[in-house]
């Protein structure tokens, strides 16, 4: 994906922000229309995983917050981020994502080695899901907190700015956006160095 978005940037110059929302605006309609007009059950999208429409709405989504947090943040603005927004993000694209592709499509590999670990996620608002780190790969299991590291409640904003490298843990724990309890809550530091976003 890093090789797809140089690409992609160095083909189109255009830098300027006003021309740039415009651009957003115009395919945003597109999409809408394309969407409302639908009925595939699965589309491809990325590394040729077939998922929902709804899931590639909801990635397409989570890039807009991530990418709108990164010119705000470039141009001294403010980007907030509704918890609803976040939430469709996380549990409508993000997780779907990672179910879909590879193991070791979220994972770096040199740094992961023999990172072991287990999460019970709860997204403030949301849902539950665990997250399983074994040796370079990371699945998901629905099958319940058992034998967890830690359990993680966050505020889904600052979780999606965490997981995708936009900001540290530390200041969403000291700003009350997330707590970590349990028998090794330390490892949660450790998993924010394995992760890595396509």
């Amino acid at each position: 994906m890093a090789e797809v978005n140089a690409k992609m940037l160095a083909e189109d110059g255009e830098r300027d922000p006003a021309v740039l929302a415009d651009r957003i605006g115009k395919l945003a309609d597109e999409f809408d229309d394309v969407a409302s007009r639908s009925r595939a059950a699965a589309v491809d999208w990325l590394q040729g995983v077939r998922l929902p429409p709804s899931a590639v709405a909801c990635h397409l989504l989570e890039e807009c917050l991530v990418h709108g947090h990164d010119i705000a943040r470039a141009a001294g603005r403010p980007w907030p981020i509704q918890r609803h927004h976040a939430l469709l993000a996380i549990e409508g694209g993000a997780l779907p994502l990672i179910a879909a592709l590879s193991p070791t499509a979220f994972v770096n590999q040199e740094k992961a080695g023999f990172f072991r670990a287990r999460f019970d996620v709860r997204l403030r608002g949301g849902g539950r899901t665990l997250l399983v780190f074994d040796g370079g790969s990371l699945t998901l299991d629905a099958a319940g907190a058992r034998d967890v590291d830690a359990h993680v409640s966050a505020d889904p904003a600052a979780l999606m700015l965490m997981f995708i490298g936009r900001q540290g843990m530390w200041k969403p724990l000291l700003g009350g956006k997330l707590a970590a309890w349990g028998r090794r809550p330390w490892k949660l530091a450790r998993m924010l160095t394995v992760m890595s976003p396509p």
